[in-house]
């Protein structure tokens, strides 16, 4: 083990080095991460080929996790309060309609069938809360009226339903079934599991694990692990009842910083060191899963579907849901445009490819350069929009 943790050290050491020039040069850092595993891959000078699909999977499942776990634990009780209402419904009716848009659109440009649109639609369908969150604090960006809260409480919850619509067209695909719109209420009764369990998990998880840390007398040094092994616990129990995981992580955390007496600082100072861990090793892993030469077959419709999504798909479907809850057109227009891609939509695109359907590893390599011209085109004007819509303070 002594070589590989050698290597893997330096790779996350060499990663947080990137952090003072990411500002300097206003780059989004996660692209920065992205871009060092892709020359540690076997394209670029370090040569390592790494082409391990299920166990990037499992491994971004949990580092997936961790950092929603994370992301709730980092969302005041006001946050929800001032943004609950537009947020749950740009997380749910939101990503449909981005899904839905995206995959006619899809399936002409590909020539592909409806059913494989759709999945390249739910794949890049929700925004990421971590890039979203992370760029936001770096530019220092100060939002008027509800636009921060939205946008960051909208990322945290949008994941479930992307990964069930991903998980839903997948099985479509693995069992040669073509889309249908008539078929959509038979996945309302899955869906509502899903979103309800996780829910009720996660609110009630919530509860317990502060009235644990509350009564529980432990060194001090033991609360944040304890706090971390409750929540894994959480996961893996809510993921085994049939609900999102994910969703339950995302509540857990917002009803534990809103409930506990203890003071919560230490518990959130060492999760969020988890999650930018799992955010440096996941963009790592990603960028050595990608091979670069591979990517030009699809590069100009994959940038074609981007240009779609970043102009069209996520500012009809951001208008569409939040003009009833009293946005200036100017602050619609800002949502729209902050509808970061980021490691969810690559982590979501290798189910497609670990399943046994027809889906290759083309289809990963689409998403990847779809992220990418999300993360470099909305991550690098994310300051100057808005400026240019006047909404900040």
């Amino acid at each position: 083990m002594t070589f590989p943790l050698l290597l893997g050290a330096t790779l996350v050491f060499a990663s947080i080095l990137l952090t003072p020039l990411s500002t300097r040069i206003g780059a989004p850092l996660l692209l920065l991460f992205l871009a060092v595993g892709m020359l540690l891959g076997e394209d670029g000078p370090g040569g390592i080929q790494f082409d391990d699909f299920k166990l990037a999977y499992e491994l971004g499942n949990i580092a997936l996790a961790l950092i929603l776990f994370a992301g709730g634990l980092d969302t005041p009780k006001t946050d929800i309060r001032k943004a609950a209402a537009p947020a749950l419904v740009l997380a749910t009716l939101g990503v449909v309609l981005t899904a839905a848009s995206i995959g006619v659109v899809a399936a002409w440009v590909f020539d592909w069938s409806l059913t494989q649109g759709l999945l390249l639609g739910a794949v890049i369908g929700s925004t990421d809360a971590a890039a979203t969150f992370l760029l936001l604090q770096q530019r220092g960006i100060r939002l008027q009226g509800r636009v921060r809260e939205t946008i960051l409480v909208e990322s945290g919850l949008n994941d479930p339903m992307a990964i069930f619509l991903t998980i839903a067209v997948v099985s479509l695909l693995d069992q040669d079934i073509a889309f249908s719109w008539s078929i959509t209420p038979e996945l309302l009764p899955e869906l509502a599991m899903q979103l309800g369990v996780g829910a009720v998990a996660g609110l009630a998880g919530g509860r317990i694990l502060a009235w644990l840390v509350d009564r529980i007398s432990l060194p001090t040094g033991l609360y944040p692990p304890f706090v971390l092994a409750g929540a894994l616990a959480l996961f893996a129990a809510t993921q085994i009842a049939g609900g999102s995981g994910f969703l339950a992580l995302y509540l857990c955390g917002i009803v534990l910083r809103s409930c506990v007496n203890y003071p919560a600082e230490r518990i959130i100072h060492f999760h969020e060191a988890l999650a930018w861990l799992s955010q440096i090793i996941m963009f790592l892993m990603l960028g050595l899963l990608v091979t670069p030469h591979d990517l030009g077959s699809t590069l100009v419709p994959a940038l074609i579907i981007a240009a779609v999504l970043m102009f069209a798909a996520r500012p009809l479907a951001v208008a569409l849901c939040s003009a009833p809850f009293g946005f200036s057109l100017r602050e619609i227009g800002y949502i729209g445009w902050v509808g970061l891609r980021g490691a969810v939509p690559i982590f979501l695109a290798i189910i497609p490819v670990i399943s046994p359907g027809p889906t290759t590893e083309s289809f990963f390599n689409v998403v990847f350069v779809i992220v990418i011209a999300s993360l470099l085109l909305q991550g690098w004007t994310i300051a100057p929009v808005a400026r240019w819509l006047g909404i900040t303070l």
